[in-house]
């Protein structure tokens, strides 16, 4: 019987899953290309979309302001993606982070703001003020900004629809299927191949725990050596643990890395001595887009789109109008 655990959302987890269950009542409409010499050409926009929309925005101390669009995802991108990256890949996580802001905006889990600057809520958030502060330069911020700028209106729809544009910081050389992590089958959030990753800073990482600290962190009890602990063991399509036998229990690979605070579901385990060894390879969720996959596809020389058009295949991009009054 599989040992359930009723927790809140996975740590490294941006975007909570349960907004899965809504659907934007937004329309956003494709971008109609004209032709020129045998060349499709994407339209100029008129206006800036992102200038013109603004958001209600819930601060760390609770307190909610009014935010220009592209002001807020400029500071969103500050906080969520090195400024270093490729610029590709930054127009990628903008376009990521203002799929998701516009999906909010009609079905918020907050009463008064749309959404909230707690990474592990919604988005994390970095206004260029604090990033000067903590060290980074005038050059990172217009870089993100151009990002947001050269983006702008630009979101991810699936039959029309807005997205759940889930991202993570690294896959570790694949990405999840959503069903294997939040039990709910999304035909663009699919294991796709994310090569070109090793130099993420998380991109392994090994833990180890005493036979002790082990069988305390996961309730089991065993008279035998730590070796003969860990029985069978089943994968998902993505490469991350799905179901592991300890002492006799199951547990799922989603259970178990809450309980030892492991980086992702794709885990190796070994022995040294009394010693429990787990190797993990990538940091978060890993559904949707990996954010040091996104940089290497663009180090490659891939454009944002073709990296979006991977990590969220059978999307469309597309320009989120504001609503005729």
């Amino acid at each position: 019987m599989k040992k359930q655990i009723v927790l809140a959302f996975l740590c490294g987890m941006v975007i909570p899953m349960v907004m899965l269950a809504f659907h934007s009542n937004q329309k956003p409409r494709q971008i109609r290309d004209r032709e020129s010499d045998g060349i499709s050409i994407t339209q100029p926009l008129e206006r800036s979309y992102d200038a013109e929309t603004q958001v209600a925005v819930q601060t760390d101390s609770g307190d909610v302001m009014q935010m220009q669009l592209d002001k807020y995802l400029t500071g969103v991108v500050l906080s969520e993606m090195p400024a270093d990256f490729e610029s590709e890949a930054l127009k990628a996580q903008a376009a990521v982070a203002r799929t998701y802001t516009c999906k909010r905006m009609n079905n918020s889990k907050h009463e008064d703001a749309v959404v909230c600057m707690d990474p592990a809520c919604c988005q994390g958030y970095q206004s260029p003020e604090a990033y000067l502060e903590a060290g980074g330069t005038k050059d990172s911020i217009e870089k993100v900004r151009q990002a947001v700028v050269q983006t702008d209106s630009m979101v991810l729809t699936y039959d029309g629809a807005l997205i759940d544009a889930t991202y993570f910081s690294c896959s570790g050389g694949g990405t999840e299927d959503a069903v294997a992590v939040w039990g709910q089958d999304v035909p663009y959030l699919q294991s796709v191949d994310s090569p070109g990753e090793e130099d993420a800073p998380r991109y392994v990482e090994s833990v180890s725990f005493t036979a002790d600290e082990f069988l305390e962190m996961t309730g089991c009890s065993s008279s035998e050596s730590p070796e003969n602990w860990i029985g069978e063991v089943t994968y998902t399509d993505g490469g991350g643990v799905d179901t592991i036998q300890i002492c006799g229990e199951e547990f799922t690979g989603i259970a178990l890395r809450q309980l030892l605070g492991l980086r992702s579901t794709a885990f190796t385990v070994s022995f040294d001595g009394d010693s429990i060894c787990i190797e993990t390879r990538g940091f978060g969720h890993r559904v949707g887009m990996s954010q040091y996959g996104a940089q290497a596809m663009a180090l490659s020389g891939e454009s944002w789109e073709n990296i979006l058009a991977h990590y969220y295949q059978g999307t469309a991009i597309q320009s989120m109008e504001q609503q005729e009054n």
